[in-house]
Order: C-alpha cells, then sequence, then structure tokens
C-alpha cells in the first residue's frame, strides 16, 4: 500500500510539473501595433510641424516723411522696394467715389484729401462714409481750400480743426495726415497740425492741374514716365474726370515699372 501511494505521488508530481513547463513556454499575447502606433503621432505630428518650413507673409515697410524733399523715407534699412504713394485732393467733389471704386479693385491703397466745402450736403457726407468704408484713408485739406498765408492765425487753425471734427463726426476717425491748400503751409498751419496729432504731407509731383495735361492720354504718360518719378515719390492727383479716367493706366503702368504703393497706415511720425 505504501509503495503505490508512493507512487501515485510521484505520478502526481510529473503532471505538476508538465503543466507548470507548458505555461510557461506558452507565447505571450501579440503587442497590439495599432494602439502604440496612434499614442506615438501626437510626438509624430509635434515633430513634423516643427521641422516644417513655415512661409511667413511678406513684411509691410514702414515709412516717415521727409519733408525736405516731400517723399516717402523707410524706416528700415531691411525693407525693400520700390514705393510710391497715390493722394487724390479736392474730396469728394464728383469723381472721387469712381476713383475710390477703381483703386479698391486694382488693391491699390491711397490718400483722399478732404476739402469741407464738398460735405455740405447730405449725398456727399455718404460719398465720403463710402470712401472711408472701402478702407481709403482720409486726409484733411481745410474746410476752404484757401491759401492759409493770406488767414489771420485764428482762421487758420478754424480750417483745420473744424474740418477734423467734421470729418470725426461722419466717418468716426480723425484724419492722419494734413496738406495745405496749394502746398502753402504757415507756421501756424503746421503746429494746429501737430496738435492734431496728423502728418503734415505736401507732394514730389503732380500734373493734373496744368491745361496740357487734362486728358487720360496726357495724364497718364506723364504720371508713369516724368522724370521727377523715384523710389518714395509722393503723387498728387485730383478729383477730376481726365484723373479718373487715367488713373488704372496709370497704376498699371507703375506696376511695370517695378513699383509698389504704400499703405497709407505704415506712414508714421519720425
Amino acid at each position: 500500500m505504501i509503495g503505490l501511494r508512493l507512487l501515485l505521488i510521484f505520478l502526481l508530481t510529473l503532471s505538476l510539473v508538465a503543466c507548470q513547463n507548458n505555461a510557461k513556454e506558452e507565447p505571450e499575447p501579440p503587442i497590439d501595433e495599432t494602439i502604440h502606433i496612434e499614442e506615438s503621432m501626437p510626438d509624430m505630428k509635434e515633430k513634423e510641424l516643427t521641422e516644417k518650413e513655415i512661409v511667413k507673409p511678406k513684411k509691410e515697410a514702414s515709412f516717415t516723411v521727409d519733408q525736405s524733399t516731400w517723399t516717402l523715407k523707410k524706416k528700415s534699412s531691411e525693407d525693400q522696394g520700390k514705393y510710391v504713394l497715390l493722394t487724390i485732393d479736392d474730396a469728394p467733389d464728383q469723381y472721387a467715389l469712381e476713383m475710390a471704386n477703381v483703386l479698391h479693385e486694382l488693391n491699390v491703397p491711397a490718400i483722399f484729401f478732404v476739402n469741407g466745402h464738398f460735405l455740405d450736403e447730405e449725398e456727399e457726407k455718404e460719398v465720403l462714409r463710402k470712401i472711408v468704408d472701402l478702407g481709403f484713408v482720409v486726409g484733411n485739406h481745410t474746410v476752404g481750400h484757401e491759401n492759409l498765408r493770406k488767414l489771420p492765425e485764428n482762421q487758420q487753425v478754424n480750417q483745420i480743426v473744424t474740418l477734423n471734427d467734421t470729418i470725426v463726426e461722419l466717418t468716426g476717425e480723425k484724419p492722419k495726415f494734413f496738406r495745405a491748400p496749394f502746398g502753402v503751409n504757415t507756421e501756424t498751419s503746421i503746429n494746429t497740425a501737430q496738435s492734431e496729432g496728423m502728418i503734415t504731407m505736401n507732394w514730389t509731383y503732380g500734373y493734373d492741374w496744368e491745361k496740357e495735361y487734362m486728358t487720360k492720354e496726357r495724364i497718364a504718360e506723364i504720371m508713369v514716365n516724368t522724370p521727377l518719378l523715384r523710389d518714395g515719390a509722393i503723387l498728387l492727383m485730383h478729383d477730376r474726370k481726365w484723373s479718373y479716367e487715367a488713373l488704372t493706366d496709370i497704376v498699371n503702368g507703375l506696376r511695370e515699372k517695378g513699383y509698389e504703393f504704400a499703405d497709407p497706415r505704415q506712414i508714421t511720425n519720425e
């Protein structure tokens, strides 16, 4: 009996050892590679974004007004390209809104210098609002377009400040630029513009008030091919039929010569 019991115990021990060995040899379940890849994807995407070359938009040049030459002066030597600034006086007379629409279509910024005597009627006021709504900058060209040297100081101040107040009332924006009628500045006008936070601006060249250039063809030709054209030139035009008709040709001609149009909002004080 004792021998039989020992035999049974021996056989049971062998059976248990065999089961343990089989358990050890059983392969581990495969790694879920799908889960592993998904968990690693955020790191891969982050690395991809950091290594990817990001194309940055071209930095817009910024300028000041050189009042000794009446041209734009680049604030940084890193600013590249040739620029001109387009300005339109005596708005909104008859063609200012049409000119604004053309420039808007051509993606050309400009300053519209406003006279107060063109803002008497509600229709004229609405034209100014529409010009501003198109994204254009408005400048102060005095109330009555009078030669400031012929006015006493208090009237000079009134010509400037009253128009600023009117423009703010109509558009909600105060003019950033001042241009004296006929380009005739006085100490009073310069000081008043400065106290009102405006930049005084004349022009490098303009021709459309001269009789020989009062056609679409003649004004377009001279504005593009004048020897006065240079980097930083401030171009003067007026709210006139021939200037309106020539506007597209002038813009295209200047662009063909490699000029870009400066954004007035990039012009600051020294």
